[in-house]
């Protein structure tokens, strides 16, 4: 079987970053798919790699989380022109697997369905266009109209949906009843992610003094409300708390962050540059909680994020600051604690209470690790994939009820 996996972000674990597309095709490599990655890459020219047994093909369309709205449309759009051009070049695949975000990568579908009758399989990662009109970045009438339409036609003409998390697969069956929609979550790596001996070296070339720390791993942009762990470190400062807080990504946020910080006069936070995977797990080693958090929008509760299952494999603790099914996960499986809005004084001294005392944060630790390995191994994901392209007697033997729950 030949497949061509489509994902504008593609990115490797040496990169850092969403890892999710590398690991999935490596494991339908090796189940002796062949596959054609269609990417980007931000140098000029076409280029060609073989990584890991898959061909990726890069085209050169720039792209930043950085960029303003239209430069990223654009973007978006030249990709689109890219991927069909050299789809006509390649040998005639068998089946097209197509990742969001943006949404326009389904763009590349309808037209190789209906100009080369290739089906696709469409991933879902994000529910576009309902996030950036939620978060305000798209607001014409006209133009909403225009998206949703055009999201409904991508999930219509597809062979079938895959969904990340139980609140995009809801969407989908909404949007597309007659499409059959597939749960596959992010995933946790259990073997660049997992516990790991506080590294008191790295602790000192930081500037850690204390052993209480709560840290964040990922994207800084408008919709990570990385602000509000900036309120809960103003308020240990205030209160003379020996805590450190750790911030490690990149966005178009970063800089507000350093900034609100610097006006706060913040001396127990500090910002690490992104870095590759395993630099994440030596940052979570010596971390107590990891913060995960989302702006306050209800599309924003659907969203199944890396860090997250990052710190599941790492087997850490988790702080979550939203509703949705990460809060969910965390209170069914007793993984950490949440830092709701208008009840940071409840967490505060829950922290306080985790703090001087060890042995539950182990307990909330060892729960992290143990749901990664049961329900969300990447193993566990590449099972499900594999019964999507090729439907066959089911050989993963894992409850999507409980994926759901989890």
């Amino acid at each position: 079987m030949r497949l061509i996996y489509i994902h504008q972000y593609f990115r490797t674990p040496d990169q850092g970053g969403a890892v999710r597309s590398f690991y999935l095709a490596k494991g339908l490599v090796e189940a002796g798919i062949a596959v054609d990655m269609i990417s980007t890459h931000g140098q000029p020219g076409y280029d060609q790699r073989w990584i890991d047994g898959i061909r990726v093909h890069y085209l050169p369309v720039d792209y930043d989380q950085k960029f303003g709205f239209l430069k990223r449309i654009w973007a978006f759009w030249k990709f689109v022109v890219e991927a069909r051009k050299l789809l006509k070049k390649l040998p005639r695949p068998d089946l097209l697997y197509i990742t969001s975000t943006p949404l326009t990568t389904g763009l590349i579908g309808i037209w190789a369905k209906k100009r080369m009758a290739l089906p696709y399989i469409f991933e879902v990662r994000d529910l576009w266009p309902e996030a950036p009109i939620q978060v305000g970045a798209i607001r014409n009438p006209i133009i909403k109209k225009l998206l949703y339409s055009l999201e409904k036609r991508i999930y219509d003409q597809s062979l079938s949906l895959v969904a990340l998390s139980p609140g995009i697969a809801s969407h989908l069956q909404h949007i597309s009843p007659s499409r059959e929609v597939a749960l596959i979550p992010n995933f946790s790596d259990l073997s660049v992610f997992f516990p790991k001996v506080r590294d008191q070296r790295l602790a000192d070339q930081i500037g850690l003094e204390a052993a209480f720390t709560i840290t964040y791993t990922g994207a800084l942009g408008q919709v990570n409300a990385v602000e509000e762990l900036l309120d809960l470190a103003e308020m240990a400062q205030k209160r003379a708390k020996n805590w450190n807080f750790l911030i490690m990504g990149s966005g178009s946020h970063e800089e507000k962050l350093k900034k609100i910080s610097h006006a706060k006069r913040l001396k127990n936070v500090r910002f690490i540059p992104f870095a590759a995977k395993e630099k994440v797990n030596e940052i979570l080693s010596i971390s107590d909680l990891a913060w995960v958090s989302f702006a306050h929008l209800p599309v924003l509760k659907t969203n199944s994020p890396n860090k997250f299952f990052d710190a599941l494999a790492a087997g850490k603790p988790i702080l979550v600051n939203h509703k949705g099914w990460v809060y969910d996960l965390v209170k069914t499986h007793e993984l950490g604690i949440s830092c709701l809005p208008g009840k940071m004084e409840a967490a505060f001294s829950k922290l306080e209470y985790l703090e001087q005392n060890r042995s539950e944060l182990d307990r909330l630790g060892n729960n992290s690790r143990k749901l990664a390995e049961t329900y969300f191994s990447k193993e566990i994901a590449l099972g499900r994939l594999l019964e999507v392209i090729d439907p066959k007697p089911k050989t993963t033997q894992v409850d999507e009820v409980d994926i759901r729950t989890a």
